[in-house]
């Protein structure tokens, strides 16, 4: 059965027409259909919007809205009607299937193309909840778009899966270049030193892992799997630092035009579902499997906080604790955290006592700070938070972490 070929405010009224308050999964991070949103929130007094990492754009401010997310983005951070959903990424698939079913799913995708679309830049939790919704008798709907680059993997969706098609003829949004800093070069130097020829590769978002992929470029026959990819991945394949004989795995991307133009069409490159990326047993089947994330702060007990800032939920966990748990368990493989030591906003220590937010991750290999390296893996619990005083935190900050260690007998 072919797609209905609608317009947006078409398929706004189909949705409309369902019964019941509807809870609607739309692509999230760089891939989001602004325009279908706005149609949608146009007709509906009363809807669940239902998000990962949502940009800044058209979202809907308003009673009757809940925005809900499993990772909160930019566009619904400090929200009056947002609903955090705490979960590993690796999870929400089966919360899709479960406490979160979808009456609709909004796609943004190529153009059809041999009786498919593909789903460019952002496969993530989307073909689960396609899966999720055509479960329950809910309605898919594809924004197609030339604007979007051709992925391959589980970013083709087989035209049958879709059962409403509109068209929408607009450039996509684009993450701005990231230009580290100092301090960030800094920091991508250290971690990017403990990176050997053969390692596979995953890096988290903002400049300090930009900054760390920026030193992989001496590298060889380097591997990629990971949640999201940016600009610094493609500049590793330019490089020649990428194993040319091992598909680039990711689930999404978070980049500029450049990188779409790379992607587009890019056969090493797979694109897969959340479930399978971010599952710690398949990361963990890489070899010399290295996770390079950041925190906003590390306490004393090597505890990552990098969800929470006082116990307001910033962002959420994301996939830091599948790949941090993933990594350890690959052979030769090292979870790493990499962070300033004083965060300049707020005028800090990075490096804590004790963390004032949830736990995102822990146990994690070493602390990478402009400051060194705190080396933790098969340390004791005093060891530990010598290392992270006396090589990650600011020098500013140390006098009083050890008078903690050693009131709260860690030391």
């Amino acid at each position: 059965m072919s797609a209905q070929q609608v317009s947006l405010e078409q398929m706004a009224a189909l949705v409309e027409a369902r019964p019941g308050r509807p809870r609607v999964v739309v692509a999230g991070n760089f891939a989001t259909p602004w325009p279908a949103v706005s149609a949608l929130d146009a007709v509906l007094p009363e809807w669940t919007l239902h998000m990962l990492n949502p940009q800044v754009g058209s979202v809907p401010d308003r009673p009757g809205v809940v925005l809900e997310t499993c990772f909160i983005g930019p566009g619904m951070r400090e929200k009056p009607t947002l609903s955090y959903v705490p979960s590993r990424l690796s999870m929400v698939p089966l919360l899709l299937r479960t406490n979160l079913p979808p009456d609709v799913v909004v796609l943004h995708t190529t153009l059809p193309a041999r009786g498919a679309v593909s789903l460019g830049t952002e496969v993530n939790i989307l073909p689960a909840a396609v899966d999720a919704a055509r479960a329950r008798g809910g309605l898919v709907v594809a924004v197609v778009n030339p604007a979007m680059p051709w992925t391959y993997g589980d970013a083709e969706l087989d035209m049958d899966l879709v059962d409403v098609l509109c068209e929408l003829d607009q450039p996509l949004q684009a993450a701005a270049p990231s230009v580290p800093d100092d301090a960030s070069i800094n920091i991508g130097a250290r971690v990017s030193a403990r990176v050997s020829d053969g390692a596979t590769l995953q890096a988290g978002i903002g400049q300090v892992p930009d900054a760390a992929l920026l030193g992989l470029h001496d590298r060889r026959s380097l591997g990629v799997w990971a949640e999201m990819i940016s600009d610094g991945i493609a500049s590793l394949d330019h490089s020649g630092a990428l194993d040319a004989d091992r598909p680039i795995v990711a689930s999404f991307m978070f980049g500029t035009e450049e990188l779409y133009r790379w992607a587009d069409g890019n056969r090493r490159l797979r694109m897969l579902r959340t479930e399978t990326v971010n599952d710690p047993a398949r990361i963990s089947a890489n070899p010399l499997m290295v996770s390079i994330n950041s925190a906003l702060e590390v306490d004393l007990f090597a505890q990552a906080n990098a969800s929470s800032v006082h116990t307001r939920t910033y962002s959420g966990f994301g996939g830091q604790p599948d790949f941090v748990v993933g990594a350890l368990h690959s052979r030769g493989g090292q979870a790493m955290i990499a962070l300033r030591s004083w965060h300049p906003r707020a005028d800090r220590s990075t490096i804590v006592p004790m963390l004032s937010g949830p736990a995102t991750s822990f146990q994690h290999t070493a602390v990478v700070t402009e400051q060194g390296t705190a080396l933790l893996w098969g340390r004791d619990q005093g060891a530990q938070a010598t290392e992270l005083i006396e090589h990650a935190a600011d020098p500013r900050a140390r006098d009083g972490l050890r008078e903690h260690a050693v009131g709260r007998r860690i030391t």
